[in-house]
């Protein structure tokens, strides 16, 4: 297994229990490589969000051994107002957005998995029961499928494989952790991913994608 890279997590500037230096810590010692912190958000908080998770890294990567990155989540948006938002928090310095998609545990709002994919996310979080379209666009607009490790939303994360498998979907991977218990171990991930279906050679593919999304972050 290669180093840990997760591209989803909570913090207390949204409803994780940590603040980011404690999250990073604990990331560190359990062998983690990148950490993205990536927020809920949407029009009442992506400044002070985004500005302040940008203060943080700067923080954590200059003392530590961890790269962290800082993102956000954009959650329960109007479809209409995503791709505004999406710019707004590129434009602020997010280095890593995601959006909330349409997971069966949740009452997101219809549509919201199209307007990510439109907006031209890096992730779309637990996409639900995505739809062969968004899974075409998907593809084709270089949007990630993310097979989330979160309890509820990993429900359709075979649903998703199939889905995206045969469209040719990128795939990431991500704890969307909110407390420590929820960090990710390399056995913890092997089985989130095989359990989803994913072949051996894919699973290869998941990390190489999620580290691609990691390093293009950094730039």
């Amino acid at each position: 297994m290669a180093p840990l890279i997760d591209l989803h997590s909570h913090t207390f500037h949204s409803d994780g229990v940590l603040v980011p230096s404690e999250l990073a810590r604990r990331a560190e010692s359990l062998g983690y490589d990148t950490l993205a912190m990536t927020d809920h958000v949407d029009a009442s908080n992506v400044e002070q969000v985004v500005t302040g998770l940008l203060r943080a890294v700067e923080v954590i990567n200059r003392h530590t051994g961890l790269t962290a990155l800082a993102g956000c989540e954009l959650t329960h948006v109007p479809p209409p107002a995503i791709a505004e938002l999406v710019a707004h928090a590129r434009k602020l310095g997010a280095q890593v957005v995601l959006v909330h998609g349409e997971t069966i545990v949740e009452p997101v709002p219809p549509g919201t998995n199209r307007a990510a994919i439109e907006a031209g996310v890096d992730i779309l979080a637990h996409p639900g029961l995505i739809t062969e379209e968004e899974a075409g666009l998907a593809a084709a607009r270089g949007v990630s499928l993310e097979i989330t490790a979160r309890k509820g939303h990993s429900l359709t994360n075979g649903h998703v494989v199939v889905v995206g498998r045969a469209h040719g979907c990128r795939f990431s991977v991500g704890s969307d952790a909110h407390e420590p218990g929820d960090l990710l171990t390399p056995e913890h991930i092997d089985r989130v991913l095989r359990g989803a279906g994913l072949h051996e050679d894919e699973i290869g593919a998941v990390w190489a994608n999620t580290r691609r999304i990691a390093e293009g972050a950094k730039d």
